[in-house]
């Protein structure tokens, strides 16, 4: 379980964007709160601030003529087996809001570290490719 470097997003090869989008939906679904080492920076955070990073998966996803059910651009679904977010639940959170930041530890160092478990993977992304110098 990861959530890749916003930075990366529109790089990530078809497995990897596709993996990503799974993972979204399962946290945005029945794993809201469970615990996992790589993700729990997640749930300190208001709801809206995963369906925003989705939503980034999605419109890659879309760039790329993949298909997407619809109903994961309302930001209150969870899925077909979870009652949807309410407005309390989906904007409250105990971190505030960071503007247009989505996660304040999707930094520089995590983006090396992404950099790093791609590469482990075979997959080589050159940070001048993404802005990063």
């Amino acid at each position: 379980m990861r959530l890749w470097h916003e930075a990366l997003i529109k790089h990530l090869p078809r497995q990897q964007l596709l993996g990503q989008h799974r993972e979204c939906c399962a946290l945005r679904g029945k794993g809201w709160g469970r615990p996992h080492s790589t993700v729990n920076y997640v749930f300190q955070y208001a709801p809206i601030h995963l369906v925003k990073y989705h939503r980034l998966i999605i419109d890659e996803m879309e760039n790329r003529g993949y298909n997407v059910d619809p109903l994961w651009l309302d930001h209150y679904y969870r899925g077909k087996s979870s009652p949807s977010f309410d407005h309390e639940t989906l904007y409250h959170s105990e971190q505030g809001d960071h503007g247009e930041i989505l996660y304040v530890e999707h930094d520089t160092e995590y983006l090396e570290e992404c950099l790093n478990n791609l590469r482990e993977k075979g997959i080589v992304i050159n940070k001048c490719d993404i802005g990063y110098l």
